[in-house]
C-alpha cells in the first residue's frame, strides 16, 4: 500500500508525499531564513523567510527532478514506474522491477546524479546571467537562490554517488560487479556491504560532532542509521531471493492431507470425515490404488440430502487433471505464483509417478524459508499463516519470487 499524500502526476507516474518530508521546512525554509536575515539584513525577516521557504520548495522540485530522472530511463526500458515519493532523505522511484543487464542498470542508476549535476550548470549560468551581485549587503534574493540551489544540487549529485547501496553509487557499484562476475545478486552483496560501511562511518562522525558540541552531527547520524537500514534490508531480500530460486516444491511440501476411498457414501464421508471436525486437511480420494481426485468437502452442500445415501464421494471429487497440481522438482518461486495468481489456499504435489506426494500452503512456505535461513519464525507464526491462508503483513513474496526469477534469467 503506498504511503503519503498524492499531490499529482508527471508525465503519467503518481506523486506521493510522506509526512517526514515537511521536517524540510523545519531543517531548511527557517534555519535558511534565519542565516540570509542576519547576512543580507536589507532584505528584512519578511525577504529572508520567504526565500527559506522558497528554497525549501526548489530543493523539493530539485529532488522530483533527480528521482524522475530514474523514473523515465526505467520507462524507456519498458519497466513500469508505480510513483515517485519525496521523504525526510530524499526521494524514491518506486519501480516495479529492475532492469535486464547490468548496462542498463547502470543507465537508470547514474540518470538521477545526471540530473542533478545539470541543474546545477543550469542554476550556475542563471546566477551569472542575472544582474546585481550575491554579497552583502545587498544580495539579490534570485541571485543568492539560484547560487545555493546550485550547490545543494551539486551536494545531492555527489553524496548520491556515494558507492554504497541505497544511494545511486550503490546501484552503479552493482552494476559495476554484475557487469564482471555475470551475477546480479553477487553486485548487490557487495553493494549492500560498502553501504553498510558508509552507513556506520556516517553514524560515528555524526555520533563524535554531537560530542563535540556540533549537534548537525545529528543530521549526518540520523542519514547513516537510514542508510544501514536500507543497505541490510538489500541484502535480506536478495539472501531470500537466493534461497528462493535454490528451493524445490519437493522441499516445502508437507503430507498434511488424508487419502480415503472414493467408493464410500457422501453420508459415510460426512460422518466419518465431518461432523465434530475443524479444518480437515486436504483430502483425496482414492480407489482401485489410484487417485481420483481432490475432495471438495464444500461441495457436499449443493447434493440434496436425500441422495447421501446412494451417491458415492466420487460425486464430489476433482480429477487431478482438473486441479492445479505441480512436481516435487517444481521450483518453490513457480509454486508461489501459482498460489498468489490462482489464489489458491494449497496446491497439491505429485511424485514422478503421479501419486500425491504432499500439499504445500503458504505457512508452509515460509516454514522451509525459515529452516533455510534460520530464521526466528515461532510456530504460532506459522500456524497462523496456514489457518489464515494469508502471508504476514508487509511480506510481498510473490514480488520477490518474480524478481528472483528475472534475475536468475539475466544472469
Amino acid at each position: 500500500m503506498q504511503s503519503g499524500w498524492r499531490i499529482g502526476s508527471l508525465f503519467g507516474i503518481p506523486l506521493y508525499i510522506d509526512p517526514s518530508w515537511f521536517l524540510i521546512l523545519l531543517l531548511v525554509a527557517f534555519p535558511r531564513g534565519a542565516v540570509w536575515q542576519q547576512q543580507y539584513p536589507a532584505w528584512g525577516a519578511e525577504v529572508a523567510y520567504i526565500a527559506g521557504v522558497t528554497m525549501a520548495l526548489l530543493l523539493f522540485a530539485s529532488v522530483l527532478l533527480h528521482e524522475l530522472g530514474h523514473s523515465l530511463v526505467a520507462r524507456a526500458q519498458g519497466i513500469k514506474v508505480n510513483s515517485i515519493t519525496l521523504f525526510l532523505f530524499g526521494g524514491v522511484a518506486s519501480i516495479e522491477q529492475e532492469s535486464k543487464t547490468p548496462g542498463q542498470a547502470f543507465q537508470v542508476a547514474i540518470a538521477g546524479p545526471t540530473v542533478s549535476f545539470l541543474l546545477f550548470l543550469l542554476l550556475s549560468l542563471l546566477e551569472n546571467a542575472l544582474p546585481g551581485t550575491a554579497s552583502p549587503p545587498e544580495g539579490n534574493p534570485l541571485i543568492v537562490l539560484a547560487h545555493d540551489l546550485a550547490i545543494l544540487n551539486l551536494v545531492l549529485a555527489a553524496f548520491n554517488l556515494l558507492p554504497g547501496l541505497p544511494l545511486d553509487g550503490g546501484q552503479i557499484l552493482k552494476a559495476l560487479v554484475w557487469k564482471i562476475t555475470g551475477s546480479r545478486f553477487r553486485g548487490i552483496h557487495w553493494a549492500a556491504r560498502a553501504g553498510r560501511t558508509l552507513g556506520w562511518i556516517a553514524i560515528l562522525f555524526g555520533g563524535l560532532q554531537v560530542v563535540s558540541g556540533n549537534l548537525s552531527g545529528l543530521w549526518i547520524a540520523l542519514l547513516g542509521s537510514f542508510g544501514l537500514r536500507n543497505a541490510n534490508n538489500y541484502d535480506r531480500v536478495t539472501a531470500l531471493q537466493e534461497t528462493l530460486l535454490k528451493l524445490k516444491a519437493g522441499e516445502a511440501m508437507t503430507r498434511e492431507f488424508r487419502v480415503v476411498d472414493a467408493r464410500m457414501s457422501l453420508r459415510q464421508f460426512a460422518d466419518e470425515y465431518l461432523l465434530n471436525t475443524v479444518a480437515p486437511p486436504a483430502l483425496y480420494a482414492a480407489s482401485e490404488g489410484r487417485y481420483r481426485g481432490l475432495v471438495l468437502p464444500e461441495a457436499l452442500q449443493q447434493v440434496e440430502r436425500s441422495l447421501w445415501e446412494t451417491e458415492t464421494l466420487q460425486l464430489i471429487t476433482q480429477p487431478l487433471g482438473e486441479i492445479p497440481v505441480v512436481e516435487e522438482v517444481t521450483p518453490l518461486v513457480d509454486v508461489i505464483a501459482l498460489l498468489e495468481n490462482k489464489g489458491l489456499r494449497r496446491v497439491t504435489v505429485l511424485s514422478p509417478a503421479g501419486a500425491v506426494s504432499g500439499v504445500i500452503d503458504r505457512g508452509d512456505i515460509v516454514q522451509v524459508i525459515a529452516t533455510k535461513m534460520a530464521l526466528p519464525i515461532s510456530a504460532e507464526v506459522i500456524r497462523q499463516i496456514k489457518e489464515e491462508g494469508t502471508y504476514p503483513p508487509g511480506f510481498n513474496i510473490l514480488a520477490i519470487a518474480q524478481s528472483a526469477k528475472e534475475a536468475e534469467g539475466s544472469q
